[in-house]
């Protein structure tokens, strides 16, 4: 798949996922397969690109090629603006994002709630695809609710305005995360627009990918949830995409050896407060299904220093791993 000049490896993204997606995360999954990432939404509020939180966003050193970074808000004049200030910082690819269902978000008429205004949809995607000569995607859901799908609507108007790419969630605001998600409503703006249309929701694994694939018309997938503590699942994506043939589940010393380099990058990226931290949720989701892992959790979300965190981490999987010896 291509976005402007950049021809993707594969049909595979990896989800903006705001407290995931950060610089580390990103370049975990494209090492093992996906063809883009997309960074954690960066606020148009000009008074908070100061901030840590805010820069660390807008981090891109070392991160592989093509760098997408996804901006929210919904004013047109500050959404350019911040298209502008994130090319300037290293954004090779600028990311609207009109999906995001939380509160928080929606409350000030950003995310999913600028579906309910077409005509500002318009104003922000002009005003962005004029401010930077970059591509500028966009993120969207079906709709505002079940009975006010306009993904069409809405994909017609970014096509004009010049969009290069769109991803679609296959579920309305409404919806939340409840539910399945559909993909006719993705099909029918597939057959409606030339643009790339990008298929989101419920991408579990390598056959369900297909599946949406073939379901949808989508050009590529878009894989959120399903990749935490799970990275992989793009390189068994691309797998049974290119072969039909299903890849083993990496054995648990795979799963350590990645999981080990992901919270070094963390902690290199946070500092030791901070990265220890956010290191939690990722080791939570790395040992999700193994044995004894509930406890281990508990645990391990007591402990504040690098060395514990790791210590305690190895001592887990080298129980797992001694285990599946004497179960062979």
């Amino acid at each position: 798949m291509q976005i402007g000049p950049y021809k993707l490896r594969n049909q595979l993204v990896l989800a903006p996922m705001a407290g995931v997606t950060d610089r580390p995360f990103r370049q975990l999954c494209k090492k093992l397969g996906a063809g883009l990432a997309v960074s954690e939404m960066v606020s148009c509020n000009s008074a908070l690109w100061g901030s840590k939180q805010s820069l660390r966003r807008m981090d891109h050193e070392g991160e592989v090629e093509p760098r997408s970074i996804q901006i929210a808000g919904a004013d047109p004049k500050m959404m350019a603006d911040a298209a502008r200030f994130n090319v300037d910082r290293g954004a090779q690819i600028i990311d609207i994002n009109m999906g995001c269902p939380a509160k928080k978000v929606c409350n000030v008429m950003a995310g999913s709630a600028l579906l309910q205004n077409e005509v500002l949809v318009g104003q922000i995607l002009d005003a962005v695809v004029s401010a930077v000569d970059v591509p500028v995607t966009l993120k969207i859901r079906t709709g505002w609710d079940p009975a006010n799908r306009n993904a069409l609507s809405v994909a017609r108007i970014s096509e004009q305005a010049g969009i290069q790419a769109l991803a679609i969630h296959g579920r309305t605001r409404a919806c939340g995360y409840r539910g399945d998600a559909e993909y006719q409503t993705i099909r029918s703006v597939k057959q409606a627009v030339s643009i790339p249309v990008i298929a989101n929701g419920d991408i579990t694994g390598p056959e369900k990918a297909r599946q949406v694939l073939e379901s949808s018309g989508a050009d590529a997938v878009m894989v959120g949830r399903a990749a935490q503590g799970r990275p992989w699942i793009f390189r068994e994506i691309e797998h049974y995409l290119s072969t039909g043939m299903l890849l083993a589940e990496p054995g648990v010393e795979e799963i350590r050896t990645i999981m080990i380099e992901h919270l070094d990058n963390l902690y290199q990226f946070y500092g030791e407060y901070t990265g220890v931290r956010v290191a939690r949720k990722h080791i939570a989701w790395y040992s999700k299904g193994q044995a004894n892992g509930a406890e281990f959790r508990q645990r391990i979300n007591c402990v504040e220093t690098i060395d514990e965190q790791l210590a305690m981490t190895h001592a887990f999987f080298d129980t797992l791993v001694a285990r599946q010896g004497m179960a062979a």
